[in-house]
């Protein structure tokens, strides 16, 4: 079984949540509302690069944009494989987690 990395995980969730308007900046500023901090451009898109090697994203370019000059603009979706994946690592930290019953962060005493 290929396990997500955390980052992939996160970014995999973010296209998730945005639906049909996840592409780089929404994801970003999704990020940093979820985790408190912004991603560099650079971390966003070589994983958005390994999530469509894998499978689990597709790549979705958009009409040219007046507003941008007319570039276009990609947009990102979660494929079948994606949804998997994420159902795969929620059931592994469930998993890990399940026992669990106060969790303090203090070392306990020895």
């Amino acid at each position: 079984m290929i396990l997500l990395s955390r980052s992939e995980e996160i970014i995999l969730l973010t296209v998730y949540k945005l639906h049909d308007n996840a592409y780089g900046v929404t994801i970003r500023e999704q990020i940093n509302d979820d985790i408190g901090r912004y991603w560099p451009f650079g971390v966003i898109y070589k994983t958005l690069k390994k999530l469509k090697v894998k499978g689990y994203v597709e790549k979705i370019a958009s009409a040219p944009l007046s507003e941008r000059g007319g570039r276009t603009r990609y947009y990102y979706e979660i494929t079948p494989a994606g949804i998997s994946a994420l159902k795969k690592i929620l059931n592994i930290h469930a998993s890990i987690w399940r026992g669990i019953q106060d969790f303090h962060l203090e070392k306990k005493a020895k």
